[in-house]
């Protein structure tokens, strides 16, 4: 298992930022990440995704079509 990366070494990404990346709406970017789809840190009101759960997420849900 590769050791965690340090909590310095993480890229954090806005709310804004992960659905520009995805092409879905702010709105949808918070229904993940309340339902825990997407794991976030809150920052006072805001939320911050890590860079890594956002592209492992895309990476899993790739649909292999005939």
């Amino acid at each position: 298992m590769p050791p965690e990366p340090k909590l310095a070494e993480v890229k954090f990404l806005t709310v804004a930022e992960v659905a520009a990346i995805m092409r879905v709406s702010k709105m949808t970017v918070y229904r993940m990440v309340h339902s825990g789809d997407l794991p976030a840190v809150r920052v006072g009101r805001s939320f911050r995704v890590p860079e890594d759960a956002v592209h492992a997420y895309l990476s899993k849900s790739f649909v292999d079509t005939a």
